[in-house]
């Protein structure tokens, strides 16, 4: 029989880092026993990876796509060096030069429903898939080598090597179009499963990865899109974005992890294990230096701050001290 405390450890560590994959009440699997407990394990392994060691995280991104075959093969020149890089492509091969990126376009353009120069539609997504300074180069091409099989296997695709930069990366062009016709046209669902699906190969070779979500990890300052990027981009828009995510949306989100968090935390600190108990104290250590708390704590001072006598607060926003010489009127004297 599997402890209460593996159960519990399931339950809500699949919200934290398996939250895509969350069935609903009646179609959740019922797991058996030894399931559960190498689940539980599994999970406390994550656990650790990401509140103890600081695992790094593995960033997946589609950077854009072509329409068009034009558009197509100028991402292949830009990836490649204009040829002076090895492009492979989903068979393994491996070429270089302009005469193969020319070749690898031709057989794009007339491989399956024929791509035009110009596209109403994307015929191609443009992946990248990264690691901090520091992982070896050949490890990360290795594990895309392995995600694009996962994942990319009803596609032709084409995949480059970039280590000119400080964190190695790896670019991949793939035909949205597949081979039985059906397109490709990755969700944010599709986007976390790839994160995880990355991070599982680099493991594989040994290296520590993570693809825990922002809200996981307490995250709460916003990435700048692409054109923000860009010199002058807050001369070119009114519309002033905050520096940290807000909304109903975000709001619910941080409540449903802080919750999971709790209710770990409360487990294993019921554990006989000591290691369990350990894993507790470092989850609430991790958890009060994230964003998110800081900017709970900050929220719940505000309030006690409001509430305590000879307090104002200017339209819920602004906390001042009022003076007794100046806290005179009906409202005050009462």
């Amino acid at each position: 029989m599997p402890s209460t405390i593996d159960g519990l450890l399931v339950q809500w560590g699949d919200r934290l880092f398996y939250p895509s994959n969350r069935m609903t009440a009646s179609r959740t699997p019922v797991l058996t026993d030894a399931a559960v407990r190498q689940r539980a394990q599994v999970l406390r392994q994550r656990i650790r990876a990401t509140v103890e060691r600081r695992a790094p995280q593995v960033m997946v991104k589609v950077t854009g796509g072509g329409r068009g075959i034009g558009a197509i093969a100028a991402h292949l020149r830009y990836i490649a060096k204009s040829g002076r890089l090895p492009i492979e492509d989903d068979r393994g091969a491996v070429r270089e030069g302009r005469e193969a990126l020319r070749a690898i376009a031709d057989q794009w353009r007339f491989g399956g429903t024929r791509i035009p120069e110009v596209s109403e539609r994307r015929e191609a997504f443009n992946i990248m898939l990264s690691m901090p300074t520091g992982t070896d180069a050949r490890v990360v091409r290795q594990a895309a080598r392995e995600f694009a099989k996962a994942e990319l296997a009803n596609h032709r695709y084409v995949m480059v090597l970039h280590t000119h930069q400080a964190n190695p990366h790896v670019h991949i062009s793939v035909r949205a179009e597949g081979r039985d016709g059906k397109r490709l046209n990755p969700r944010k669902e599709d986007l976390h499963r790839w994160r995880e699906t990355f991070a599982e190969k680099l493991r594989g070779w040994g290296i520590e990865a993570e693809a825990s979500s922002q809200a996981t990890r307490g995250v709460s300052r916003r990435s700048l899109r692409g054109w923000e990027r860009q010199p002058g981009a807050a001369a070119r828009t009114s519309k002033k974005r905050g520096e940290h995510k807000s909304g109903p949306a975000f709001r619910a989100t941080r409540s449903s992890v802080l919750q999971a968090w709790a209710e770990i935390t409360k487990a294993l600190a019921a554990s006989p294990d000591p290691a369990d108990r350990k894993l507790s104290k470092s989850i609430v250590d991790f958890v009060m230096q994230t964003d998110v708390a800081r900017a709970v704590q900050r929220h719940r001072a505000a309030q006690r701050q409001a509430e305590l006598p000879g307090m104002t607060v200017d339209r819920g926003r602004t906390v001042q001290r009022v003076s007794p010489e100046r806290s005179r009127g009906p409202d005050m004297s009462r």
